[in-house]
């Protein structure tokens, strides 16, 4: 599997699948993101949270890369200080497509360009795949979220009503994609 490095502000940073020895850490860095911003990702933090770590190591297993998926994390100084998930469509007719999930960067690590290089490593991998469709769905009040997929090439192509509900708030997503 191939690492990116990438030079940013706040110093060098790697983009890399992840491990099974990142368990403990990507947990803690995956419940930061579901407490702080409940309303952006469908999964829950108090589900999270109850889940063991072995759980979370089998997790990592399966995103180190496959024909599947991968989990890209990004790592400096020996933290894990980002997150993102692409998974590929499973049934034959759509195998051509894959999905963008739980992209997370750690605050201190926003406006580096984290974010970007954790989605170009996916994209690169998807096309190794022979993956030609890439989407995702952000919700529309992420502004900061929205301004990264753009730049990223995503394109807005439909919303979602009501696709999250939090505390009895229903949040609606974009749904956007790229093409490889």
């Amino acid at each position: 599997m191939k690492t990116y490095s990438l030079t940013t502000p706040r110093g060098a940073a790697s983009i890399r699948p992840t491990r099974e020895a990142d368990a403990e850490d990507f947990r803690a860095l995956r419940l930061r993101g579901l407490l702080a911003h409940p309303a952006v990702f469908g999964a829950d933090y108090a589900a999270s949270a109850a889940r063991t770590i072995e759980h979370w190591r089998e997790r990592l297993r399966q995103g180190a890369g496959s024909d599947e998926q991968i989990t890209y994390v990004a790592e400096a100084a020996g933290q894990l200080v980002g997150m993102t998930t692409m998974v590929r469509n499973d049934l034959p007719k759509t195998r051509h497509g894959g999905s963008i999930f739980g992209v997370y960067t750690a605050p201190e690590w926003r406006g580096t360009g984290v974010a970007d290089a954790l989605l170009g490593a996916c994209a690169d991998y998807a096309r190794g795949l022979g993956v030609r469709v890439l989407r995702l769905g952000v919700a529309t009040h992420n502004a900061s979220a929205i301004r990264l997929y753009l730049r990223c090439g995503y394109t807005v192509y439909g919303v979602e009503p009501e696709s999250l509900q939090v505390d009895g708030v229903y949040y609606d997503e974009l749904l956007m994609a790229k093409r490889l």
